[in-house]
């Protein structure tokens, strides 16, 4: 089995937007009424959510006349956020078929069919032509694809010139042997991580200009802690979060993960780079 193939399966779930739907009737709302802040605490798999999405977001100076790209979309939730809030036309493209077909239906059900397009693909080889979008990003992607190089190279191909480019991903800060599962990976089959130095230098090989880098290490941490004291105030998870993704593996991917961090072994970082003019 190849590794995009694990990698899909890894993410797929079943009876995902059954289990959506659900999560809908116990919020008191129905699809009639739905918003995309209702839809956001499952359709932003990444550490921090929505907050962390405006975050990268306001650093990359996107218009909106700018066609906007999403690689690696999960349910699309970034694609939806920016068609909605900066009225741009984004569209996804991600490995898992489940989550494509379940995020054009969040799509129609928010009422962004017609400025959201979902597709399934890999990022390593996009059904797109050259230099026809204007901005893209990328959040939590990069831990599953071993050939980054590829990657960066695909995304600078389809871009404009003077296009920025957002990554926001788990990297490695140092060597040493990590817990798993973690929300990317199952076990160390399917992890791909790699340092920061490593994106930069393929991010600069595929010809990107290197224009800022941040850790996001203790945003992470407080954001890990914030949740679990929301749930535990509650008395267990609201109805519409990311254990509708993880299901029963939820609690140990998510502890994983902050011990990771706070070992100093991983961290979310943001790097924004330039497609020259």
């Amino acid at each position: 089995m190849s590794c995009e193939k694990r990698v899909a399966e890894h993410y797929a779930h079943g009876s995902l937007l059954g289990d959506i739907r659900v999560a809908i009737t116990k919020m008191g709302k129905t699809v009639e009424n739905l918003t995309l802040e209702d839809l956001a605490a499952v359709d932003e798999f990444h550490i921090g959510g929505r907050v962390a999405t405006d975050h990268l977001l306001d650093q990359l100076n996107f218009s909106e006349t700018n066609a906007i790209i999403d690689v690696g979309c999960g349910l699309g939730g970034a694609s939806r956020h920016i068609a909605g809030k900066y009225h741009n036309r984004v569209t996804g493209i991600d490995l898992t078929q489940e989550y494509i077909e379940v995020g054009n239906v969040l799509c129609s059900w928010v009422g962004l069919a017609k400025q959201v397009d979902l597709f399934q693909g890999s990022a390593l080889s996009m059904p797109f032509e050259d230099r026809v979008f204007d901005g893209a990003i990328m959040l939590h992607v990069g831990m599953n694809i071993e050939d980054k190089h590829t990657l960066f190279s695909e995304v600078y191909r389809i871009l404009s010139a003077g296009a920025y480019f957002g990554v926001y991903d788990v990297m490695r800060l140092k060597d040493g042997e990590l817990r798993y599962p973690v929300p990317w990976a199952s076990d160390i089959s399917t992890s791909r991580l790699a340092s920061i130095n490593h994106y930069k230098r393929a991010l600069s090989h595929a010809g990107f200009e290197l224009f800022f880098e941040n850790s996001r290490r203790e945003f992470a941490l407080e954001f890990f802690n914030q949740m679990q004291a929301k749930t535990r105030a509650a008395g267990g998870p609201p109805p519409m979060g990311l254990h509708l993704l993880m299901q029963e593996s939820t609690s140990a991917k998510f502890n994983n993960l902050v011990e990771n961090i706070k070992a100093d072994l991983v961290a979310p970082v943001e790097i924004i780079v330039r497609k020259p003019e």
